[in-house]
Parts: structure tokens; C-alpha cells; sequence
């Protein structure tokens, strides 16, 4: 195995143990299945059924239930007998946290249940704790007696074990010896996976869920290592980034995290969590699965050259050290390209669809944070002046034949060996990544050792799209090359969560390996503006807005430029102890101005102080219609009525001097 999955330059699934989950299997090169969560109140039966009824009548493969007490657990049994007398034979899995006695409960009467290794023994409090080797040791015999008459139950009954490591949810002794880190993640399944090992019991599937898509791509990679190093074999995967949030942001940061893994042939099944009704997760799902059955069943356009050394470290974040070029490369942000050139007249109020708007009394320029920092105009030219932030882009052939001043030049692989032109300040090269048949010769790269004013635009229309742009950017290191890439990614889709999560998917896998300095969205298709379709639930201006504020949402999903307020929003379930959609849209209404900061909407405490790992603030619900404020992870105001608990958040915000007045 090739450091974490079977290959990095030509896709092939990760082989893993087969599982059976009722009906079903997974594991061992099954299809990648898809699956979500309730968000009714499970003693509601017939809202239980009702909704589970809808996902799978979406194409929902699995059912996950909340049963946060031995209650919840019982009546598994009648929605379970509700829906088999209805003719439906969908898997259900009760989700488990805190309470060994309905994990036992529900696991004599569904397919599969779903425990927290951060909450299961352990509690949270917080609390730095020290221990010697020997007492570590107790304290793991006291999870193995707290976890082997689960396994037996399981073995006696046939059902299926999922341990879900969260990132947020890490237990006090786990975090006081590792850490807040993946490798805690992981050995906080692992000490799981051994127990069950020891009991002979490998119906288990594993995941390590976070809602930064960075530290989810990273656990999954070390356990997976872990799993072979230690093991030598691994079992099947879950795959979900956790409080995603809803709307573009939530699938966005989805694909990043999961597309990131599914690229590398990872994961055997997935789970979008949005913030959402749950059937509306199963489409997004399905698109994303059916990436991968179209690169499986499809012929190769072009193998890649074997990776033999990989020259970085695929278990940490750390950015490709590059030459700074103007504002692109070195220690800066990554850039962001907008295409105009569809656009036949470019006027000024034609950029205010990517974050400048211009007030003509004034002559003036209000530039957004999500404003784009390049146009791609095609062969045209502007009638009128940029603001001094943007910078315009033209084809070679335009730029050479007429006015240079005040644009750049874009040119192919071909012409800039050839013509090595003059006269402009940055020198933008289209470099197709492993489309062509033919080989391309990588010692050909050593000519920009030369060049201090290069930026590549790396592209390609190879199936395996991100291996080989990833595969170009190896060379690149291997040969000591530090000219700056830009991630260019065409799309044929013409639906917009398709095109998402395409985009989502191949640049967010990059950049969380440290790969880019930019992002060049297109749409390659001559009739999109009258067949493209928006997400209802976004309020895109036109093609040009959708393809600047998903640049702009690609980059803060990857924790690489923040540009705007970012929302950690659990996707609800029957735990949850206030409205979740409408609360997400009040607060994201009242602090979508606060750039850079970081706010957690949890349902309940489990989703609560441990979820909400990343956040600055948290609005957490403590009781019905009662929400808690946290300040990190500490409680400042405890149990609020929810009539008042937004006015109460703006409140701590203005106590903390993190806020400010939105413009006008």
C-alpha cells in the first residue's frame, strides 16, 4: 500500500474488510453507499417513520436514529416494526453517546449502532490530566469492561458496530495525552478496534469526523496507516465532515473533505450532514458517490507516472514553499481568478457580481472581502479603469496583437517554450496536466528554474482530474521548482450542486495538501446561461457571482483564505431542542459581517462544547427553547430563553469587542 491508499496517480478503491449491515454490505470493493440521520424526536414514532420513509423514498440507503436514552432505545423497536410492516427493509442505526445501556438496548433490535469513543466510558470535563503508564492501562481496562457485553450483544444478534471518533468530542484523558490533534482522533478508535479484535468481533466500520475538513482529511489518513501498521488490514470507513452547515457552505465544505478521501479510492460509505431536512442530503450524496462509479466504469484517458518518494507529508497541512510573483505565491493567500469573458459588453457595474461595487457620483470603488483578484477577459479589452486591487487576464494571441498595458498575458505550454515573451509583469502559463496521450516529459519543467515572473495554470482533462494535477506538482518539488500553480477547473456540469462539489472536490483536495496558490474556475460549456440551474437556496446574481463565491467558499472550507464568518451548524436530529434551521438563518443573518470569526449552532449538548472544537462562540440548546453561550469551550450564560438568546450572542460579541457594526 502506497503510504495511505493503494495508489496516488490512478484511481482504485482501498480494499477493506467486507461488513454486513442488515440487507447490505460494505467494505471489499462493494459500492460506495449513502446514507443520513432523523431529525425528529425518536419518541415520536410516526414522525420517525414518516421522515425515514421520505430519505428512503430519496435513495437514502441507511437510516441513522438518535437514541440518547434507554427510552429512545426501546422504541427503536416500533418505528423498526412500522416501517418492515410498511415494506420497508432499510438498515437502522441508533446513534449512541454517553449511555452504555441503550447502546446495549439497540443493538438486539437494529442493523447497526454508532458509539462515540470520546463519551462512551470517558467523560469530558475539560481538565488536564496526568497519568503514569500504569494507570492509563486502568483506565483502558475499564473501557474494555465497559465495552465487551456491547461486542457480545453485537456478535449474538448479527448486528453491525460503528466507532465514530469526533474531533470535537475527544476525551479528557485522550486530550491530556495527545493532544487536540488527528493522531488522538485515531487512538481513540484505535484503543476501541483493539478490544473488539481481542473479542474476535469484526463487524465494524470506523470514522473520525470533524467539521474542519483539514484535520477529517488527515484522521482518516493515519487511520487507515494505523490500521495497516498495526493490523494489516483495514476496516471499512464512514466518511463525513460534521456540522457542515447548510447551503453552499455546507456542501462545499462536504465535498472537500469527502471528495478529498474519495479521490485516493477511500471510504465506503458517506454521509452528507447538513443543516437541512435529511432527504436533502441523499442527492448531494449520490452526486457525489457518482463521480466515482463514472471514473471506475470508464476507460482511462491517461496513466500517470508512478510516485516513487512522496516530497511532502500527506498526515499535516503544510504549504508548497513557492516563489512570490507579484501577489501570487510566497507567504500570501491564495488568489482568486474570475471568468468574465462571456460577458459580450464589460462595464463597471459588471464586477459588482464579484465583490466591487462602483459608485459613479464619487468615482469611487467598495471592495468586498470576497472580492476576486484576477478576470479572465478572453480577447478583449476595458473601456475603463480596474480598481487598483483587480488585474485583468487576456489570451496570449490578443495580448501580443494589442494593447499590453494594464493586462497579462495567457499562454500554452507550447508558446512559452518557444516565445519566452517579454514585457509582462507575471507571464500566466497554461500547463494541461497528463491529458494528452502522449508522455509528457517532466524534465521539461527545469526551464522555470529560469523564469522569476511564471505563474502555471495547471489543468487537465484526464478522468483522474486531481491525481494528475497533484501528480504535476510532485514533479514540480522533485526538481526543486518553486513557480507558483493556479488550480484551473473546467466543468461540463450544468446543475449547481454538481458543479460544487466538481470544483469543490478537486481544488479542496489540493489545497489541503498545501497545493495551489489560486483558484481559475470555468464552466466549458457554450450554452450554460440557458441551461444552468441555481440552487434554490442561494441567491447567486449570475454565473459570474456563483463562480467567484465558490472560489472564495472553496478557500475558507479549506481553512487557506477567510474572507467571511464561518459557521460550524450540526445537522440536527430528534436530540435537538430548538428550531435549528431558522436559528442558523437569524444568527448567520445578524454576524454573516464579522470576518474571520468562527460561531457553533449546536441542538444539545452533544453536539455542544466538544463539537464545536473550532469555534470562537457557541449557541448551544441546554433545554426546550433554553440555549447556553459558550466563549470557547466555557459556559458564560446558561440557559437563555430562546426569544432572547440571539440579541444575548450579539451581546457577548460586543463584551469580547469582536464586533462590529454591519455597513449600511
Amino acid at each position: 500500500m502506497e503510504i495511505y491508499c493503494e495508489s496516488l496517480t490512478n484511481y482504485q478503491r482501498l480494499k477493506t474488510k467486507e461488513v454486513s449491515i442488515g440487507n447490505l454490505y460494505i467494505g471489499n470493493f462493494h459500492p460506495i453507499l449513502n446514507q443520513t440521520m432523523t431529525t425528529t424526536n425518536t419518541m415520536d414514532t410516526i414522525a420517525t417513520v414518516e421522515q425515514s420513509i421520505r430519505c428512503i423514498e430519496a435513495g437514502a440507503r441507511i437510516i441513522r436514529i438518535t437514541a440518547p436514552s434507554k427510552n429512545e432505545a426501546e422504541n427503536l423497536a416500533n418505528i423498526k416494526n412500522q416501517l418492515r410492516a410498511r415494506g420497508y427493509t432499510t438498515p437502522l442505526v441508533a446513534d449512541i453517546h454517553f449511555t452504555p445501556n441503550a447502546a446495549e438496548i439497540a443493538a438486539r433490535i437494529v442493523e447497526k449502532v454508532r458509539i462515540n469513543p470520546g463519551n462512551y466510558v470517558d467523560k469530558k470535563k475539560f481538565q488536564q490530566l496526568e497519568f503514569t503508564d500504569i494507570e492509563y492501562a486502568q483506565e483502558i481496562e475499564q473501557i474494555r469492561h465497559k465495552f465487551i457485553p456491547l461486542i457480545k450483544i453485537c456478535k449474538q444478534y448479527g448486528t453491525a458496530l460503528r466507532i465514530g471518533t469526533n474531533h470535537g468530542s475527544l476525551s479528557d484523558r485522550i486530550m491530556s495525552r495527545y493532544g487536540d490533534t488527528a493522531i488522538g482522533m485515531v487512538e481513540s478508535a484505535m484503543e476501541f478496534l483493539r478490544i473488539a479484535r481481542d473479542e474476535n468481533f469484526h463487524q465494524i466500520v470506523l470514522s473520525m469526523k470533524s467539521s474542519n475538513p483539514q484535520v477529517m482529511v488527515y484522521a482518516y489518513r493515519l487511520l487507515i496507516k494505523s490500521m495497516h501498521d498495526e493490523f494489516k488490514e483495514i476496516y471499512p470507513l464512514h466518511l463525513g465532515v460534521t456540522e457542515a452547515g447548510d447551503g453552499a457552505d455546507g456542501r462545499i465544505k462536504s465535498a472537500c473533505g469527502i471528495g478529498t478521501l474519495l479521490e485516493d479510492g477511500i471510504g465506503d460509505t458517506i454521509r452528507v450532514s447538513l443543516t437541512e431536512d435529511p432527504e436533502f442530503e441523499i442527492p448531494i450524496c449520490n452526486t457525489i458517490i457518482e463521480r466515482y462509479n463514472f471514473i471506475t466504469n470508464s476507460i482511462q484517458s491517461q496513466s500517470l507516472p508512478d510516485i516513487q518518494k512522496l516530497p511532502y507529508n500527506p498526515f499535516e497541512y503544510l504549504k508548497r514553499k513557492t516563489t512570490k510573483v507579484q501577489n501570487i505565491g510566497g507567504s500570501q493567500v491564495p488568489v482568486v481568478i474570475t471568468d468574465i469573458s462571456s460577458i459580450e459588453n464589460i462595464q463597471p457595474n459588471t464586477l459588482q457580481n464579484i465583490g466591487y461595487q462602483y459608485d459613479p457620483l464619487l468615482d469611487k470603488w467598495n471592495i468586498l472581502d470576497t472580492a476576486a483578484d484576477y478576470v479572465f477577459i478572453g480577447q478583449k479589452s476595458l473601456n475603463f479603469a480596474l480598481p487598483g486591487t483587480l488585474q485583468a487576464i487576456v489570451d496570449y494571441q490578443y495580448w501580443n496583437e494589442n494593447n499590453r498595458q494594464h493586462t497579462h498575458p495567457i499562454y500554452n505550454w507550447q508558446d512559452f517554450k518557444i516565445q519566452k515573451i517579454q514585457g509582462a509583469k507575471i507571464h500566466f502559463v497554461q500547463l494541461d496536466c497528463f491529458s494528452d496521450q502522449a508522455n509528457f516529459d517532466l524534465s521539461s519543467l527545469n526551464i522555470l528554474k529560469d523564469e522569476s515572473n511564471v505563474v502555471l495554470c495547471l489543468s487537465t482533462n484526464n478522468k483522474n482530474g486531481l491525481p494528475s494535477i497533484r501528480r504535476m506538482i510532485v514533479a514540480l518539488k522533485q526538481q526543486n521548482i518553486e513557480t507558483p500553480c493556479i488550480i484551473k477547473i473546467e466543468s461540463l456540469y450544468e446543475n449547481s450542486d454538481a458543479l460544487l462539489i466538481h470544483f469543490a472536490t478537486e481544488v479542496g483536495g489540493l489545497m489541503i495538501d498545501g497545493m495551489g496558490e489560486g483558484i481559475f474556475l470555468r464552466i466549458y460549456n457554450k450554452d450554460f446561461k440557458n441551461k444552468f440551474e441555481f440552487n434554490k437556496t442561494e441567491a447567486y446574481q449570475s454565473v459570474e457571482n456563483f463562480l467567484n463565491l465558490t472560489s472564495f467558499n472553496i478557500l475558507q472550507a479549506t481553512r487557506t483564505r477567510i474572507s467571511k464568518t464561518e459557521y460550524i451548524s450540526c445537522p440536527s436530529c430528534g436530540r435537538t431542542l430548538f428550531d435549528l434551521q431558522e436559528t442558523t438563518a437569524k444568527i448567520r443573518a445578524v454576524t454573516n459581517h464579522l470576518k474571520g470569526l468562527k460561531i457553533a449552532i449546536m441542538g444539545c449538548i452533544v453536539n455542544g462544547p466538544g463539537e464545536m472544537a473550532d469555534a470562537d462562540f457557541g449557541y448551544v440548546g441546554s433545554g426546550n427553547n433554553k440555549i447556553t453561550l459558550y466563549k470557547g469551550k466555557d459556559i458564560v450564560r446558561k440557559n437563555i430563553d430562546s426569544q432572547v438568546a440571539v440579541q444575548e450572542l450579539i451581546n457577548l460579541l460586543k463584551e469580547h469587542q469582536v464586533w462590529v457594526e454591519p455597513t449600511k
